[in-house]
């Protein structure tokens, strides 16, 4: 190469395609840690997209290939259902229509498991299908019928007592049970559960434990049960408690709904100080708080 040629490439400013490229290098990374490295290349690729700059999936496939970024894997899968044995098994009445229009028209129910150095934790919860809110959980040692049973009691009652739910379950073992379906003809509930062997029956309680365990779950090493029952009522139970409180004090405000200015009405110090901070991180708290009151 002549000298004028080496001194012109070097003075050459950087293209257009370079400077792009090494923006949506920037944009995927800081998109994909954010997300705690769960999103994979064609949720970020929509993420950033828009119709002036539309991004290609190939190309961030391509990005997160090159500096070794991959999402978050499911771990191994641990059987909940047990349709092993001769109880009534009531029909698929649900039959994959997740659509509600109001609260307590159409609920789902299911088990699963989270590991600890105790042993297995067992939780039960239940979704309504209208705002994909969890209406109740229960947690135990053993799965057991008396879990599911509590499991609809505690959502009954946050509930005050709605008729005619129709309640959609796996036909395991627990949810078959005599008590368990007594239980439901008490409540006034319509009882639906899923065909053998077809999780896409249930796909919207599925969806919902997957993001329980990837997006928060798997993050930490539980020595102990209780470990791991604060953890889940800090997702779920806690989660809940802190919407009511942030529209209590927007209605008191007289505003129809909570602004962000409500967030530092409750700090994430007095969520730490009860959780604890190895269960309860202020980094964690904070994006909880902002994706509420937004």
């Amino acid at each position: 190469m002549s000298r004028p040629g080496y001194y012109a490439w070097d003075n050459r400013p950087e293209s257009k395609r370079s400077r792009r490229r090494r923006e949506l290098i920037t944009q995927v990374k800081e998109e994909f840690f954010s997300n705690k490295q769960i999103s994979g290349a064609k949720k970020i690729a929509a993420k950033l997209s828009t119709e002036a700059k539309p991004v290609n999936t190939k190309a961030v496939a391509k990005i997160m290939r090159e500096n070794k970024w991959k999402s978050k894997t499911v771990k191994k899968y641990k059987a909940t259902t047990n349709s092993k044995h001769d109880l009534p098994v009531a029909e698929n009445i649900l039959n994959r229509d997740f659509t509600a229009d109001r609260p307590n028209k159409k609920w789902v129910s299911d088990i699963t498991y989270i590991p600890t150095d105790e042993g297995w934790l067992y939780l039960a919860g239940i979704l309504d299908l209208c705002g994909r809110e969890v209406a109740g959980w229960s947690m135990g040692e053993r799965m057991t019928k008396g879990l599911v049973v509590d499991c609809l009691k505690q959502a009954r009652l946050r509930r005050r007592n709605p008729k005619g739910v129709l309640l959609h379950s796996d036909r395991g073992s627990q949810y078959c049970s005599k008590e368990y379906q007594e239980l439901l003809r008490e409540y006034g509930f319509i009882c639906s559960m899923s065909r053998k062997g077809n999780c896409w029956d249930n796909a919207p309680m599925e969806s919902f434990w997957g993001k329980l365990k990837q997006e928060y779950l798997n993050d930490f090493h539980f020595r102990t049960r209780d470990e791991a029952k604060k953890a889940v009522f800090w997702y779920m139970g806690l989660r809940n408690i802190l919407c009511n409180l942030i529209s209590f004090k927007a209605r008191i405000s007289g505003l129809v709904t909570p602004s962000k200015s409500h967030f530092h009405a409750f700090p994430p110090e007095s969520a730490k100080s009860y959780m604890g901070e190895d269960i309860c991180p202020s980094g964690d708290f904070e994006p909880l708080f902002k994706e509420i009151c937004d």
